[in-house]
């Protein structure tokens, strides 16, 4: 005679909720969103579904519903024309841009929300890459105090986290150090501590049209078969100061999620990046997926792996949902 029978504790959904071991909640998610000159203008990016690029108008709408579902958290990306591109990606710390204007415009209306930055040079660069380019190499040390004025001028603006993207050598100490010596000790930094030479980013980079102009991100993003690497990374990044350490991509890299929980005891994120989100988007349309089920069971495998916070796309769908 069978003793233990795993399914007694399924046997109805209110057994199966009270013994749940990983919760997903609306507080959870960070919500990426996309930022471009111009006034009344909200345009849907080709590749995500259900995406949009929003003039500073159209953004403070939008953050006004989400607010409304719960959602709390925002990662602001900006789309810059190409001729305020050049090689030192100097309109990223310009307090007059776009980028700084719509930070330290958010913040006045809704104090209540948190907002998260993007520290990188690629969207502002002519030449598409995360650090000064020189004969073809990307500059490590040369390209930090790029970042950090960066950072500097989005924690004016109001950001509460820092989120630097790039993966240049050092950068995490480098900005910390810039931050508390201008007197910004509460502003944290999420790291991108695993970032991945990775093949999902191709939405996001139509989003921004932020692609590198030559070559590839292979000698500072990840190679994805490393594990190893990640923690050495992260190690890294956590002694230089950092408040949270990201993964990203998260859906091909959950061991990597895992790995990060169990070896450091400060918050881990990951990022749901656009390939991900485009992916279940194209099959759902195309009726091989069952949309909304699908997405909550990719988001659960992601805060199941260890994540305290995702940045996803699906962010305002899976509101709506847990809403319900």
């Amino acid at each position: 005679m069978l003793t233990r029978r795993p399914r007694r504790n399924r046997k109805s959904a209110v057994i199966r909720q009270m013994v749940q071991e990983t919760l997903l909640t609306v507080d959870d998610f960070i919500f990426p969103l996309f930022i471009i000159e111009g006034e009344n203008i909200k345009e849907e990016i080709p590749s995500m579904p259900g995406i949009y690029r929003y003039t500073l108008d159209h953004l403070m709408v939008e953050i006004g519903e989400c607010l409304d579902l719960g959602i709390k958290s925002f990662c602001l990306f900006p789309s810059v024309k190409e001729d305020k591109k050049d090689r030192a990606a100097t309109e990223g710390s310009n307090p007059e841009g776009i980028y700084q204007v719509a930070l330290s415009s958010i913040k006045e209306k809704y104090p209540e929300a948190m907002l998260m930055t993007d520290v990188a040079m690629d969207p502002y660069s002519s030449d598409g890459h995360d650090g000064i380019v020189e004969d073809g190499k990307i500059l490590n040390d040369e390209s930090l105090e790029v970042l950090g004025k960066m950072a500097l001028a989005q924690a004016k603006a109001g950001a509460d986290i820092i989120g630097p993207s790039d993966m240049m050598d050092g950068r995490i100490g480098y900005i910390r150090e810039v931050l508390d010596d201008n007197g910004y000790t509460d502003v944290s930094i999420m790291a991108y501590s695993a970032k991945y030479a990775s093949a999902f980013y191709g939405p996001f980079r139509d989003a921004l049209n932020s692609a590198p102009k030559f070559g590839d991100k292979k000698t500072y993003q990840m190679d994805p078969a490393n594990v190893k690497e990640a923690l050495i990374e992260a190690e890294l990044d956590y002694v230089e100061g950092a408040d949270f350490l990201m993964v990203k991509p998260a859906l091909s890299y959950l061991d990597i999620i895992k790995a990060l929980s169990d070896n450091f005891d400060i918050p881990i994120t990951a990022y749901n990046v656009s390939g991900e989100y485009a992916m279940l988007k194209a099959a759902a349309q195309n009726g091989w997926l069952e949309n909304d089920k699908t997405m909550m069971e990719m988001l659960l495998s992601i805060k199941r792996a260890g994540a305290s916070a995702i940045l996803t796309y699906f962010a305002k769908e899976a509101a709506v949902l847990l809403k319900k």
